[in-house]
């Protein structure tokens, strides 16, 4: 039986480069897996299926790590199964990356319980036709993602940071594509952002607000009231800057020491939404 834990992630940098013919958008984005987990258990098996435990999760045949499992299966032609077990502690379509994180820890869970013993590239070409982000928490750690976000490049790990996850009791039907319809072609940059934080990482500099760079932010906060309301309330506890957590709803904030940490998670309990502690 292995059991595998699950990062959840936040995007330092999050730019929009245009649209592509195929109607997905390139991205860059320097990436950053958190101490936030979700849990996958595997067993062999005949079958293969999916007992996921947590809120708001879709069924098992349509969750993602349903669904690298199945492809991980049919390109290798494995016949044998698995029972997984998922236990969700990330909040799910939050701009965490919980699913595609889950994905990532299936395939890397299955090559090992399978046998399969496939190169980090072929298991990365398999996660990619599952999801985008799949393909970067194949490792996790820092790195910078491009094209649709499956071209990923490792960087020197970021500072240890403690930061302060905040989660909007807000439910965003269809988010990412909800999200992406608010793009106008003004919101499109190129990337100069990334490479610069990028650039900083590998000098080994320390990480600052400014080198903090989201597209979706202030779009996000003009198009959901209720995130806009949840932002002040931290910013009101002295937050400094509030940060949207990829295409969000989540929100995170840099911390400087325990008692900010205490005095925000108090504001966001007030505003509605659940504070979770992170590095």
């Amino acid at each position: 039986r292995l059991r595998l834990m699950a990062p959840a992630k936040i995007n330092w940098t999050l730019e929009v480069l245009g649209r592509r013919p195929d109607g997905f958008h390139n991205v860059k984005t320097v990436l950053q897996t958190i101490d936030l987990f979700d849990s996958l258990e595997l067993e062999p098996a005949a079958e293969l299926t999916l007992e996921a435990a947590g809120e708001g999760l879709p069924p098992p045949e349509e969750n993602l790590t349903m669904r690298a499992a199945r492809r991980l299966q049919k390109k290798t032609g494995y016949s044998g199964g698995a029972r997984m077990r998922l236990t969700k502690t990330i909040p799910v379509a939050a701009g965490l990356g919980g699913g595609s994180s889950d994905a990532a820890a299936a395939l890397r869970g299955l090559d090992r319980l399978w046998g399969l013993a496939l190169p980090h590239e072929r298991l990365a070409e398999i996660a990619a036709e599952v999801g985008s982000d799949i393909p970067f928490f194949l490792r996790g750690g820092t790195a910078l993602a491009e094209a649709r976000g499956e071209r990923v490049t490792p960087l020197p790990d970021a500072p240890r940071t403690a930061i302060l996850v905040v989660v909007p009791a807000l439910s965003i039907p269809q988010k990412t594509r909800r999200m992406y319809s608010l793009l106008n072609l003004k919101d499109y940059s190129d990337g100069a952002a990334s490479d610069r934080l990028a650039d900083a990482l590998k000098q080994g500099r320390p990480l600052r607000e400014s080198d903090l760079y989201d597209v979706f932010g202030s779009l996000a906060f003009q198009a959901f009231p209720e995130l806009q309301t949840c932002r002040q309330a931290l910013v009101q506890a002295g937050a400094g800057a509030v940060h949207l957590a990829g295409s969000g709803p989540a929100l995170f904030v840099l911390l400087r020491d325990e008692e900010q940490r205490e005095r925000l998670a108090r504001a966001a309990a007030g505003a509605g939404a659940r504070a979770l502690a992170a590095t």
